[in-house]
């Protein structure tokens, strides 16, 4: 069938691949594929051809951030019916493991992960899936809101690390995808207010229309400067580091009030020195994130109620047949642009 397959670093095409067709099992769906986003993760197998020890040695079928069509089920599943309008959780993990049996699946060194190599991921007409971990979408979320549950489920995760409380203030560092996920899910699950610190004026802009939300500039003004008068110079409850960058941490450290906590989301591409004294004189808890588990209902429930709008974080949809140029575009990192989608049309 048709996938988007990176042959190698640099060189990504439309074409036909061999890709293993199972049955559906009796566990399984199958599902037709309508929307897919376009991951950081991607784009960096994209630019990069490898992120740490996953290096992209064979042709890769990209895409992980999935909505579409159930269009056969398996004997044994009853929650889920042809027609039905899903988004899928991409880790499957082994459900005999450790992990998975103290429900911390995301970190069980066997998932199987969609477009992490050497796993195709879900950028082809059709993908079988364990109907476990695909979750059906009510009538008022759309295929390209069911394509950013992924993402958002991140940002979800990483609020139920913070143990935020009703009123507390909290910030974010980084005003990307994740970034705009994580101050999201943190107002819904009761922070008062968000204050979202980035360098970048045309996503500051996206965040800032956000009731609950205050953005930062940090090439204008000092995040610690911000905190502090929102505060009384206290600090904020919770801080969460979402960009990756090492000069965030200062920051983070300075911005978190005594006894708060910070949450680690942003994946530096380097170790990062850390000022240990620091965290120890305010007694801080630090939290760290990776994936994420048993969120993925309540995110697309969030969703539902409208108390988490994330129709404007799709920056531009492309067709299929462009996601060449999709890609290109993600790469190119455009100020303005959360999140760029491919759609294979009616799903």
């Amino acid at each position: 069938m048709k996938a988007l397959v990176l042959e190698k670093q640099h060189d990504l095409k439309i074409r036909d691949i061999d890709l293993p067709t199972p049955p559906v099992g009796p566990d399984d769906v199958r599902i037709r594929i309508h929307t897919v986003g376009v991951c950081g993760s991607d784009v960096h197998y994209y630019t990069h051809g490898r992120i740490g020890h996953f290096i992209v040695d064979r042709p890769l079928v990209l895409g992980h951030e999935a909505a579409g069509t159930v269009v056969e089920v398996g004997s044994g599943v009853t929650r889920l019916a042809v027609g039905d309008r899903v988004c899928m959780e991409p880790g499957i993990p082994d459900p005999k493991s450790k992990a998975s049996r103290l429900g911390l699946y995301n970190v069980d060194p066997s998932v199987v992960f969609w477009a992490t190599p050497p796993v195709h991921g879900c950028l082809t007409p059709e993908v079988v899936h364990p109907a476990a971990f695909v979750y059906k979408l009510p009538d008022n979320v759309g295929f390209a809101e069911g394509a950013l549950v992924e993402p958002f489920a991140i940002g979800m995760q990483a609020a139920v690390k913070a143990r935020i409380k009703p009123g507390d203030v909290a910030v974010v560092i980084g005003a990307g995808t994740i970034g705009m996920m994580t101050a999201l899910a943190a107002l819904a699950g009761g922070a008062s207010r968000v204050l979202v610190s980035d360098l970048m004026v045309e996503k500051l802009a996206i965040a800032q229309r956000y009731e609950g939300i205050t953005a930062v500039n940090v090439r204008e003004r000092s995040l610690r400067d911000a905190v502090a008068e929102v505060t009384d110079g206290w600090g904020a409850d919770v801080v969460f580091e979402a960009s990756g960058s090492a000069r965030a941490y200062g920051d983070a450290l300075a911005a978190v009030c005594p006894g708060g906590a910070l949450v680690l989301v942003g994946m530096p591409v380097e170790p990062v020195p850390f000022d240990v004294v620091a965290a120890q004189a305010k007694e801080i808890r630090i939290e760290t994130v990776f994936r994420y588990a048993n969120v993925y209902e309540r995110a697309v429930n969030l969703i539902a109620s409208g108390k988490v709008d994330l129709k404007p974080l799709v920056s531009a949809t492309y067709p299929f047949e462009r996601g060449v140029e999709a890609f290109e575009r993600a790469a190119s990192a455009r100020p303005g642009d959360v999140k760029v989608q491919i759609t294979f049309g009616d799903g």
